[in-house]
């Protein structure tokens, strides 16, 4: 059996911001046929993408604007770590940087973005306690 459970390490989910979300949405629903569902941003929408055949989001596009606005228009992926603000202490104690957040991702939990010290960057997820 299968275990699907949250560890630290995982790749839990991956997203792209960038300016306009819409057509680049579009961009992926034609060419890897992706399905857009909107997610309501309090007066506007970001995106979760659906695999054809699937109802489990699969990557989100989301507008660079509010939280996300500073954020690189590049694929990012989020890391689970069991303890969010460890990792931002282990991230500058190594010569990397927190350049969004943290912040908290609603009831799923908290997140940041760092960004290591080659400039590549990714964001690390610490998910809410049960």
């Amino acid at each position: 059996m299968a275990d699907d459970t949250i560890k630290a390490g995982d790749i839990q989910w991956v997203d792209l911001t960038v300016e306009n979300a819409e057509s680049v949405r579009d961009f992926y629903h034609s060419v890897v046929g992706w399905n857009p569902e909107p997610v309501d941003m309090n007066g506007y929408h970001d995106f979760n993408m659906i695999k054809p055949g699937n109802q489990t989001p699969t990557a989100g596009i989301c507008h660079a604007r509010g939280i996300n606005k500073d954020l690189p228009p590049q694929w990012l992926i989020y890391i689970t770590v069991s303890n969010l603000d460890e990792s931002i202490a282990s991230c500058r104690k190594l010569g990397g940087k927190v350049v969004a957040g943290p912040s908290t991702a609603g009831a799923y939990g908290r997140y940041c973005v760092i960004q290591d010290p080659a400039g590549a960057h990714a964001a690390l997820f610490q998910p809410a306690q049960p």
